[in-house]
Formats: structure tokens, sequence, C-alpha cells
């Protein structure tokens, strides 16, 4: 049982000694981190953290947040991933509707005083440094083996919140089994081996950092050079310094690594294979990274929280027009169909909504059955809100998104979450915001704001720094239209379709 949990899966590779994590100037091997993840175990036994019990993991991309993130698995505990981007009012809700019961992680960033925010929320909180060094020479507890062994493969591993259309964020449950499915399926299809070294610069509380990178190195026996955050200075010294031969990111980083002015000075030459996931990749860009990154093919990845990592992968063979056109093809033993709203699946070529099936889909929203009934359907079906067209040999082609999500710079942003905040703003009686076209990051946040009849209306500047104070970095709006109108429904809700056609109208 325990060979189809992620303890299990480390306790696996711990018989090679060979090297999991570049941190630095150390290589840490299979064989150490499973003994340090062992006794990260034991501490947070000695706390009373037990089998199912919630743990928020706040931090940058350290072996002591991945020590943490095993050594909860390992007995069994739920991890909580935190960005240190969030906030007072995303910490609360997070860590409120999970239920954590303590936190490990970073006491501050730049900014921000996480140990006093913690202090006065009343929350049990061990830091990084020489908090994690307590944690992790705690005595062991009396029966650690026993704790080992009642974990099974489909009890939930972390619950990985998203923020949703209602504005409300929703914990997808990802369980051990449905992380190795989709670990496991990519290391399959690309045909990762031990012998690949991966780019750890894809932050752990996503999908793209656990589940593309550090489980797919694991099950495939690979190793990952760590990197705290994304630089593009930062990611290109690692890749000519640890020899990185697989190369994932979201398509702003390839823009930002390309653009630097010495890109041609490093050494990216051991670089096998390029992937890129959290949006299309566009042809011009796509032309670029195939330039850069010589004798590197380039191939799509299509996954979100919901199917724990990657479902959709370009397949090996797909020419370079192929990837910049379609997401790819659904991999491993993994089902995808197109349906329409009324459930029927619909033939090649028309678009409707894309559903995936597998071993990969999450168990659900973490104590949202109401969201979870509209999403994950009674026969096993993942209702991913996308819309898409398959074409007859099983590519899908992005059409458009069902939901009303952006993707700017990798990171989903949900509209309806920044409207909330903008028009709890004393100046503010309406807000609307679509995602736009952006050179950089892909994709931005325009907000059409509605000021209040009695109010002098707020200036941009002033909305940016409101938002700043109570939303992740990434979530604050790029632009802002003040207007004196929006569209709106005959029941008085604000159209964005019809809102978005006025925009495009005006851009041309």
């Amino acid at each position: 049982m325990r060979a189809v949990t992620v303890g299990g899966a480390l306790e696996a590779a711990a018989t090679r000694d060979e090297a999991f994590l570049h941190d630095g100037d150390d290589t840490i091997t299979f064989s150490g981190f499973d003994e340090l993840a062992d006794r990260v175990a034991a501490g947070l036994l000695a706390r009373g953290v037990e089998r199912g019990d919630r743990i928020g993991l706040l931090g940058p991309n350290t072996a002591q947040w991945l020590a943490v993130f095993f050594g909860a698995a390992r007995i069994g505990a739920v991890v909580v991933p935190l960005n240190v981007r969030y906030r007072e009012r995303e910490l609360s809700f997070m860590l409120g509707q999970s239920g954590a019961r303590l936190v490990v992680g970073v006491d501050s960033v730049p900014g921000f005083d996480f140990a006093a925010y913690f202090e006065s929320a009343g929350v049990p909180a061990v830091y990084f440094g020489a908090g994690f060094d307590a944690l992790a020479s705690a005595p062991a507890p009396p029966s650690p083996a026993a704790a080992r062994a009642a974990v099974d493969p489909d009890d939930p591993l972390m619950i990985l919140y998203t923020s949703g259309t209602t504005g409300r964020p929703k914990g997808a449950v990802i369980t051990h089994r449905s992380i190795l499915a989709s670990a496991s399926a990519q290391a399959g299809h690309f045909g990762m081996t031990r012998d690949d070294v991966l780019l750890g610069h894809l932050p752990f509380n996503h999908v793209g950092g656990i589940t593309c990178t550090i489980m797919a190195a694991l099950v495939s026996g690979g190793s990952v050079a760590l990197l705290p955050a994304f630089s593009p200075d930062a990611a290109l010294r690692a890749v000519e310094r640890h020899r990185v031969t697989f190369l994932g990111a979201v398509p702003t980083m390839y823009v930002l690594m390309l653009g630097r002015p010495d890109f041609a000075e490093h050494d990216v030459s051991s670089v096998r294979l390029c992937m890129a996931g959290g949006s299309n990749v566009e042809p011009a860009l796509a032309d670029a990274v195939r330039r850069g990154f010589p004798g590197a093919p380039l191939y799509g990845l299509y996954g979100l929280s919901e199917s724990s990592g990657a479902c959709v992968l370009s397949p090996v063979d797909d020419d370079p027009e192929t990837v910049s056109r379609t997401l790819g093809a659904v991999i491993g033993d993994f089902e995808a169909r197109v349906t329409a709203p009324d459930g029927t699946v619909l033939p090649p070529g028309e678009t409707g909504e894309l559903q995936i099936r597998g071993a990969c889909v999450a168990a659900g929203y973490w104590n949202m059955p109401e969201e979870t009934a509209e999403v994950f359907l009674p026969d096993g079906w993942l209702a991913t809100g996308d819309m898409v067209a398959m074409e007859p040999d099983g590519h899908l082609v992005l059409r458009g998104r069902k939901k009303e999500m952006y993707i700017q710079g990798g990171f989903n942003v949900y509209p309806v979450e920044i409207e909330n905040v903008l028009t709890a703003h004393p100046k503010v009686a309406m807000a609307a915001g679509i995602g736009v076209p952006d050179a950089v990051l892909g994709e931005v946040g325009r907000f059409y704001v509605v000021p209040r009849p009695d109010a002098e209306p707020p200036t941009a500047d002033e909305l940016t720094a409101y938002c700043r104070d109570r939303l992740a970095d990434y979530k604050v709006p790029r632009q802002f239209v003040i207007t004196q109108d929006v569209p709106l429904t005959p029941v008085g809700k604000i159209h964005k379709a019809l809102l978005k056609e006025r925009d495009d109208s005006v851009a041309r």
C-alpha cells in the first residue's frame, strides 16, 4: 500500500544514494532526504499532529519546505500550501476554512510580519531556522512505524486553494494517489530518467512546482536544482551550474530569460526539453525558445489544481506548429471528452467544455459539497471549465475559458475576488474586471470602476494601493478604467461578455 503513497515513493527512492536536491552549494541524496523527512515526521508526531490533521506550510522553494511536506505526508497529515504573497485576508480564510492546527514556515518577508499575524490570530507556528531544527531533532514518538503504515493512497495529501468564480477560494483535495498518477504520467510521457535534472523555480504551493517538478523527479529518479524564487538571472545561472536537462516554465518566464542582454553568455546546451504551462505559447515566443535553447524541443502542458498536475501534454512527435496551435493530448491512461451544456458528448471539431477522467483527478473541494458537485461529476469526470475542440487524433484546441479566470504571469486570477475588494472601497460603486493581452505577462487585469455618485472618483494609484494592502501582489490589477457606466444584464448584473466586446472594439 505504501508504494502508492508519497511517503512510500520516497522510501523506494531512498534505496539509491543518488542526488535528489541541489540546494545552493549542498547536494542532498534521496537517502539523506528520506532520513530528514523521517525526523520531521517524528517531530510533528511529538507535537501531537496526527493523520488527517491540517498543517499550513509557508515559504520559498527550499529543502526545509520539502522536508515538512514529505514529513507530513509520511504520517498522513494534510499540507495546506500557502503563498508568501498572501496577506491577512487570504491567510485567515484558508487557515480557518481548512482548520489548520499548525503553521510551519517563514516568520517574515519584506513588508510583512507573518509571526505577528499568526500570534494575533492565535495560530501556533514553527519557523524555519531554529524552530525547524528543533522540529527535526525531537525525540521519536513511541510508534512512528504505525503512523506511517496507517496512511492510505486515497488519503488527502494537501489542500491546494484556488480562487473560485464566486470570489471564495476553493481548496482542491489532492490525494497521494492523484499526485503520483499525474507525476508518473508526465514522467512516462517524456521518458524522464535518473539522468534528468529539473529546475525547481516554479512555486511549490502550485502543482507546477510540487507535481510537475518535485514529484516528477521523485518517480523518475531525477534531481532538482532548487531556486527559492524565480528570477531570470538566477534561473539561467542554475541551468548552467547544475546542467539542467528539463526546463519547465510559464511563458512569462521564458520571455524574461530570453530577454536578458547576457542570455547568449549562458551555457544552456544541457537542456534537452522545454515545457511551457500556464497558457498557450504564441508562435513567436515558441520560435524564440527554440532558437535560445537549440536542440531542446518545446512542448505544451495543460493541467490544473483539480487534476493534481499535468493531464494533457504535447505528444513528443508534435511539430512546432502543432505545439503552438494546440494544448496537446491527454496522457497516461487518463481520458478526455468535450461536452455540451446539457452533458452531451460532442464529436471532433465541435467546441464544448473539456472534461478529464482518471486517477489524477482530485477528491473534490474541502468542505464545499455544492462546489464539489458542480465540478467533480458522479461518474468520475472533472469539469475543467475550459472550452476546447478535440481534433480527430485527440489533440485539444483551446477556444476560451468558461470561467472568467485570466492567467497573469503564470498565476490564475479570478476577477470576482478583486471586484469584491474594490467594491468595499468607499469611493467605488461597481467594479468589473477582464483579462487583456500583455506582451510580457501573457494577460493582465483591466478593471472598470464606477465611482459612487456622492464621492470624488478614485484615482488609479489610490485603487492600486488599496488592492496591494489586501491582495497577493500578482492579483493587483495592472490597469484601471474609471467610467460612469458598465453594461448590465436585465437583472442588473454586470454583463461581462458585452464589456469585453466593448473593450475589444475600443482597442481596435
